[in-house]
């Protein structure tokens, strides 16, 4: 969150990657800092460690939404993807 408030704050398109879990920390970090419209994905939790197949996978599954908030066209999650 951090990493992408950062960029954010640079007038730089961003989109932070936040897992289920740490969503709620997500929400803090974000309305501590003042931007809490910051675009964000919702992941399953765990990614790291899931192997490559499973990364393949959620990568195809995230990168037309990821597309999309960076173009503009659709705002941040807020929605889990795959819900």
């Amino acid at each position: 969150m951090r990493d992408g408030i950062e960029v954010a704050r640079q007038d730089r398109a961003v989109v932070a990657l936040v897992t289920e879990q740490f969503w709620p920390q997500g929400d803090f970090v974000a309305q501590s800092n003042g931007m809490p419209d910051v675009p964000r994905l919702r992941l399953p939790h765990p990614v790291a460690g899931s192997g490559h197949d499973a990364m393949d996978v959620l990568a195809a599954r995230i990168a037309p939404e990821l597309v999309a908030i960076l173009r503009g066209e659709r705002t941040g999650d807020n929605v889990p993807i795959g819900a």
